[in-house]
């Protein structure tokens, strides 16, 4: 057998929870400006401050993202360590 692939070094725009933060972040400012009856979902409960919502969740995923980046890019680093 020939030798195992490199391991690649992780990439943040692999990683969803990022995309998830920037969906969320797009539907936020859609709201914003057309309104919060055009990010509802059809049978919702009509609440004030959706958008602050999804604002809090784009937060949410961000950080997320940047906490489990980082957890991969130092596995990522032990890996090359003990090569």
């Amino acid at each position: 057998m020939g030798k195992p692939k490199p391991t690649p070094r992780p990439a943040w725009w692999k990683n969803t929870f990022f995309w998830f933060a920037g969906v969320l972040f797009v539907l936020a400012l859609v709201g914003l400006i057309s309104g919060e009856a055009t990010i509802r979902d059809p049978g919702q409960v009509r609440e004030s401050g959706l958008v602050w919502i999804y604002l809090g969740g784009a937060a949410l995923m961000l950080v997320n993202g940047a906490l489990t980046h980082g957890q991969a890019l130092r596995a990522f680093a032990e890996a090359q360590e003990d090569k």
